[in-house]
């Protein structure tokens, strides 16, 4: 499916920067959960961005940059339900609608990964890897474990056996996260999402898809079902190293947790708030990003940080709660979008089929411009208060950012 996707792609893609914006709107539109973008978004996008000589890199920033950061803005996701319910005494479906103007590295993300593509510029480690990608080495450097050389190719398979079973799967991944949320036993559709828990809908959902697949490929005749039965076991192969790394990665956000990193962040939060009141979003976005980057864990870092933004904010001044929580998402997603311990970089990675340590040292010099602009938004917001002015102020200092590089690095399209 994925080879027909690809000759179905390339008579209508003609170009790297058309590849790089198809992976981007793809990697938009799937905006259920980060770990279900970052696996979809890398095996359809594949055959697609490697005929157009686009860096594995590349393709594993464009995966991680739409994932997390689309997933704290969309309202129905496993993010936007993880956020709700850290929100004591508040409406948190609510809260979580009016911080997403406020979310300025998500939307700033997504921006600049836009302006990239089209403007063509590379900079960092990143240059290197488009380099050598366009002379046809996509990976650089000597690592190929993802990479199966024996892969049958299956000439049977259309479009169709593509669209469909993914299709399916965003059908039954949904349904399953709302089933896990009581929706089939009263609650509505929007508390379902919100009640629901994502491992189990995820993995529910999975399943059927899986199994109506295979129903489906049987049926069409394309694959048998003993081959499909034998792609299971190579599907899970293909995933070890990936869950090496989580299990180790989990591992050592486990350490972190014992040795009480978080509550003392916490505290001395909590101790200074009175005194930095305009500054406080930035400051939050800072501490937000440095607790996920050392824990790996953004939801960990929604937990620990918007309580006590509530508890900072709650009755005295809702426009300055809903900044300062959407900073704390904001740095959350930055320091988990930087981290190489976090579970969705180690999936970009995976999705893409690059090496970890080339996605997260190519990526990181792209994540901290974004950071360094959303910052400096986030000091503005504090004092002006009004998303509406913020933001495009952010965008045009972002694009602004992007042609100074340009014009040092030379590069030009």
């Amino acid at each position: 499916g994925s080879r027909a996707f690809g000759q179905w792609a390339s008579k209508r893609i003609k170009s790297r920067v058309g590849a790089q914006l198809a992976t981007i709107l793809l990697g938009v539109l799937i905006f259920v959960d980060d770990y279900f973008n970052c696996l979809t978004v890398g095996s359809v996008m594949r055959p697609v961005t490697d005929k157009h000589n686009v860096s594995r890199a590349k393709l594993a920033y464009i995966i991680d940059s739409t994932a997390a950061p689309v997933c704290i803005i969309a309202p129905i996701s496993s993010w936007a339900a993880a956020v709700t319910g850290f929100v004591p005494g508040e409406d948190g479906f609510s809260v979580f609608i009016n911080a997403i103007p406020y979310n300025f590295y998500a939307l700033l993300t997504i921006t600049m990964l836009v302006f990239l593509v089209i403007l063509g510029v590379d900079y960092g480690p990143m240059k290197k890897h488009e380099e050598n990608a366009a002379n046809g080495d996509l990976f650089t450097t000597a690592d190929r474990s993802f990479v199966n050389e024996e892969a049958q190719v299956n000439t049977k398979g259309n479009v169709y056996d593509l669209v469909i079973p993914v299709v399916l799967l965003i059908i039954c991944c949904v349904t399953g996260m709302i089933y896990s949320g009581g929706f089939f036993s009263g609650s509505s559709f929007v508390e379902s999402f919100s009640n629901s828990d994502a491992s189990v809908g995820l993995a529910l959902g999975s399943i059927f898809a899986l199994i109506i697949t295979i129903a489906f490929y049987s049926v069409r005749k394309v694959l048998s079902f003993t081959t499909c039965m034998n792609c299971i076991p190579e599907g899970f192969k293909a995933m070890v190293p990936a869950i090496i790394i989580l299990t180790f990665a989990w591992t050592l956000k486990a350490m972190t947790d014992s040795l009480g990193a978080a509550p003392y962040v916490a505290g001395m939060m909590q101790s200074s708030a009175a005194g930095l009141m305009n500054m406080l979003p930035a400051i939050i976005f800072v501490v937000g990003c440095g607790l996920a980057f050392a824990t790996g864990t953004s939801w960990g870092t929604f937990g620990i940080l918007i309580p006590i933004v509530v508890a900072v904010f709650q009755g005295t001044n809702e426009t300055m709660m809903i900044i300062s929580i959407s900073a704390c998402m904001a740095g959350a997603v930055c320091g988990d979008h930087c981290s190489p311990i976090s579970d969705t970089t180690i999936m970009a990675s995976a999705g893409a089929q690059c090496n970890h340590v080339n996605h997260v040292s190519t990526q990181l010099p792209y994540a901290m411009t974004v950071a360094a602009v959303s910052f400096v938004t986030y000091v503005i917001a504090g004092f002006v208060q009004n998303a509406w002015i913020c933001l495009p102020i952010g965008i045009v200092l972002m694009t602004g950012t992007l042609f100074v590089i340009r014009a040092i690095t030379g590069k030009e399209e």
